[in-house]
């Protein structure tokens, strides 16, 4: 009880703002009491009355729809509808799908999708020299790696790259003087493919941090990318006897070259067990995807068929054969694959990051520095879960941060910390700053989303659109949909006020055709149906068929033609035609009588539900104009634009 009056406070809120009325909106009618705007009104007139619309209504019959719809909006209000848990997580989860794009920079976020697909058409040949430090290091060991950096950035003054990356770097790729090919968009940590990117051909950058430690990149060529290739290989690792893998590849290629099945061998004889099963094949990979060894090769090869000598790679032998070759996609084919991968890098919240920038300057964020080192004192040597941290923490409650209207205190943020207590780094400053950070984000964007409705006119509208439409949908269901369908007597009683409305063209034969296997089940069939209570016939007529399929029954509305047995039987339509049944089930009659027109509602069903409906819909309305108050405002009314 206590979450759904939290979840309903949260909807209240945002209802509240939502549905505000904007400045120099003039109200146009009043239903319930409650006011809604010219522009409210205008906006669903004009959506839903458009220019391409078949059945456009004048400005005075879209009034009359617009006010009963209104009116079941207000009944599902009254009957609290929208007070329901299911209504609340509908409308909550709508809104914040919603709400994402508009808290979000969308520039920003384009931005980075269009440097993306610009890094693809263009591949980097890099080498580095890497310094490890974890993001959880210490100051002591973050300090030491940054001193040890600074010193090889020295020694490149004077000495070669490629040397020093032998002697130093902490990469694998050290042994080859830090040199690791042509790196292309995404093929390596958004930080690195940046500098790698911005440092001009035949320079070093300045030390970059990630998530892997300090790097130094030195850029030896551009060039414009081949593209991506589709390839198969049959591979040899060289792990334990180089001399015997060596022999085993070079017997493979000359199978090859006699005009053997390449997918027959990599399946038969590749150690590289995950492609051999599909004949040998790879994905579709580019630049800087593959270790340089086998990348370099398989560019290499010209034409489709093209298979490639053995080359050895750190893995062991490999032989390729090129399958497909594709161009750099265009910018709309590429953008739904970069958007997919951007959603798993550092690029992802690129947007939000820029937006809740832009937040901190329109709202005029205050920080107390000196109030948020208290916690950077009280965290040294300790951490968020310390309780003496905890404990000390929670009596501070100095003033924070302050934006707009708000004001958040050292009580908030420690409240935050205690909710949210993780973090990778080491350094007490580091991990206030970070949090902090985070805390603000927050605040920021969960104050702008109480602000949505107010700055877009668009996202109010859409937002009370589907909230009405969820109300309305369920005051229907209750009050028509599902009354029309299940209520017998009230749709017997409509039938049999209306009955002279429902008449057919032509009769039909209502009943059944019983087709049975031999003379002892036909008389049990016409003894169910002589003696069984009209609704449990086919329940008992079905239960002949327990053991083995004994009959088959046909039953329903029936036009001449439609039946070749009711057609020719004497109850039935008395056709001179001969029928002949079936082997299986020889033995055939005919349970019912010709009707000139219906005799109940359930021979006209349908009609007569879409009818009951009509007038319940009729009635409902009825009651509703009488139960609430509507007001219209004329002369504002006149001042509607029509599309």
């Amino acid at each position: 009880m206590k979450v759904k009056k939290i979840l309903f406070a949260i909807l209240l809120t945002a209802s509240c703002s939502l549905f505000a009325q904007v400045d120099n909106d003039p109200v146009i009618m009043r239903i319930n009491g409650n006011p809604i705007t010219k522009s409210e009104f205008e906006y669903i007139y004009n959506k839903n009355n458009s220019t391409n619309m078949i059945d456009k209504k004048t400005l005075e019959e879209y009034v009359e729809l617009f006010i009963n719809f209104r009116l079941r909006v207000e009944e599902a209000k009254y009957q609290g509808l929208d007070t329901t848990a299911a209504f609340i997580r509908d409308f909550t989860n709508y809104r914040a799908q919603l709400a994402a794009p508009y808290l979000t920079d969308r520039e920003a976020q384009e931005a980075v999708i269009k440097e993306a697909h610009r890094r693809m058409q263009e591949n980097v040949e890099v080498s580095h020299i890497l310094i490890r430090v974890m993001q959880n290091a210490t100051a002591a060991d973050t300090l030491a790696a940054w001193k040890q950096v600074q010193e090889i950035e020295r020694r490149l003054r004077r000495e070669s790259f490629e040397a020093v990356a032998r002697e130093v770097s902490q990469c694998p790729s050290s042994e080859a003087g830090g040199h690791l090919g042509w790196l292309s968009a995404f093929s390596t940590i958004y930080q690195f493919e940046t500098v790698a990117y911005n440092t001009p051909v035949g320079t070093i950058s300045a030390p970059v941090r990630t998530s892997f430690g300090y790097h130094i990149i030195k850029v030896h060529n551009r060039r414009k990318a081949p593209g991506e290739v589709l390839t198969a290989h049959i591979m040899v690792f060289a792990q334990q006897d180089e001399y015997a893998a060596k022999q085993q590849i070079d017997s493979l290629y000359q199978r090859v070259l006699a005009g053997d099945d390449f997918g027959r061998l990599a399946r038969e004889h590749s150690e590289d067990r995950g492609s051999a099963v599909q004949n040998g094949e790879l994905p579709w990979f580019g630049a800087g995807r593959m270790i340089p060894e086998f990348e370099n090769a398989a560019f290499a090869l010209n034409e489709t068929g093209d298979v490639s000598e053995p080359i050895q790679s750190m893995y062991g032998w490999h032989i390729i054969k090129l399958l497909d070759r594709r161009g750099i996609p265009s910018f709309d084919e590429a953008r739904p694959e970069i958007e997919r991968v951007i959603r798993r890098d550092e690029r992802a919240n690129a947007g939000q990051r820029a937006f809740v920038a832009r937040l901190k300057e329109e709202y005029n964020l205050q920080i107390e520095t000196e109030n948020v080192n208290e916690f950077i004192t009280l965290l040294e040597g300790k951490h968020l879960n310390d309780s003496i941290f905890q404990s000390q923490t929670a009596k501070l409650n100095k003033p924070l941060i302050s934006f707009a209207d708000k004001k958040y205190s050292q009580a908030d943020f420690a409240e935050f910390l205690r909710a949210n207590p993780t973090s990778n780094r080491t350094i007490a400053s580091e991990i206030i700053n970070e949090k902090l950070d985070d805390f603000i984000s927050r605040r920021l964007l969960a104050f702008e989303d109480t602000q949505l409705a107010r700055k877009h006119q668009e996202f109010r509208f859409l937002s009370q659109e589907y909230h009405d439409g969820i109300l309305l949908f369920e005051i229907s269901n209750r009050e028509i949909w599902e009354r029309s369908t299940t209520d017998s007597e009230g749709l017997t009683a409509f039938f049999n006020a209306n009955r002279a409305n429902y008449t057919w063209d032509q009769p039909r034969f209502k009943g059944r055709v019983v087709h049975t296997a031999d003379r002892a089940t036909e008389r049990a069939a016409r003894r169910i149906i002589r003696r069984s209570p009209n609704n449990e016939i086919d329940r008992d007529l079905q239960a002949l068929n327990a053991d083995v399929r004994r009959l088959r029954v046909e039953r329903g509305l029936f036009l001449e033609g439609d039946n070749q047995a009711i057609d020719t039987d004497r109850r039935g339509f008395r056709s001179r035609e001969r029928f002949v049944p079936s082997e299986e089930f020889p033995r055939v009659f005919v349970s019912g009588r010709v009707l000139q027109a219906p005799e109940e509602y359930s021979d006209v069903r349908g009609l007569v539900i879409a009818d009951f409906q009509a007038y319940l819909e009729e009635q409902w309305i009825k009651y509703l104009r009488a139960k609430f108050s509507v007001v219209i405002y004329h002369d504002v009314l006149k001042m509607v634009e029509e599309n």
